[in-house]
């Protein structure tokens, strides 16, 4: 547990440290906390990006892939020279130069029912940049298991969803009570729609930004509520839904 920022970290962070909501004490919170960022794609890499930059402690990172020069065009952190490469192992050599102070644990694995819950119980918030809803409803799974707060995000052509979840709270509805049956794998998914870049930018750092807001412990606007992001006709909305019956999340 950190007791003092240096001169070196209150120079660093001082545009953050001055926000009234942040100030020393918040920042200490943001540097003794860690994060799992599962998907180091269009979504991950910005979330990765701004949590170090923002001085989150240790950031875990799991992801199989390497980087293609289809990625290129949305997955920020990454450039010609490292494709061929894994993406956990260019990050973790990034982040060491974007911001020293951060400890980064990666995992060159893909997330399944046999790892998950060893992974995910190291972390206190866990952040959902995967590209598939059978890694989000396994990911649900365990947050809810572990208590964990979980960050959703999903993009497709020029439309994006984010979810804030908290499972501290015992009342809380989770994403299977969004997604009632089990939809259909081209929904939101990029491969097969495509999209827009700057859409993965703007969902990945909204994502980060609601883990900062957690680390804070500031007001969660998303609670029982999915955003919904329109970046073609430029609308913002959210919609709330209710815990349902039978749900995995009553069964806690």
């Amino acid at each position: 547990m950190r007791k003092n920022l240096s001169t070196r970290q209150i120079e660093k962070y001082s545009r953050q440290i001055v926000l009234k909501n942040v100030g020393v004490i918040g920042q200490k919170k943001i540097l003794n906390s860690s994060v799992l960022v599962i998907g180091a794609g269009g979504l991950g890499c910005p979330v990765i990006d701004y949590l170090s930059r923002a001085g989150v402690g240790r950031i875990g990172i799991i992801d199989y892939d390497k980087v293609d020069a289809s990625n290129i065009h949305r997955q920020s952190i990454y450039t010609y020279k490292d494709i061929g490469k894994y993406k956990v192992e260019v990050l973790k050599k990034k982040l060491k130069d974007i911001n020293p102070d951060v400890k980064t644990k990666i995992f060159k694995s893909k997330i399944t029912n046999k790892n998950a819950n060893k992974i995910l119980k190291q972390f206190d918030i866990i952040v959902d940049g995967s590209d598939n809803f059978k890694t989000k409803f396994l990911l649900n799974q365990f947050a809810l298991k572990l208590k964990k707060t979980f960050i959703v995000g999903a993009i497709s052509r020029y439309d994006g969803h984010v979810f804030s979840f908290d499972f501290k709270r015992n009342n809380e509805a989770c994403l299977k009570c969004f997604y009632q049956s089990e939809i259909n794998e081209e929904v939101l998914n990029c491969e097969t729609d495509g999209i827009l870049g700057p859409v993965a930018g703007i969902v990945g750092n909204m994502q980060a930004n609601e883990v900062l807001k957690n680390i804070l412990n500031l007001k969660n606007e998303l609670k029982d509520k999915i955003l919904i992001i329109d970046l073609l006709n430029l609308t913002f909305r959210q919609t709330k839904f209710s815990k349902k019956k039978n749900c995995i999340c009553g069964e806690r």
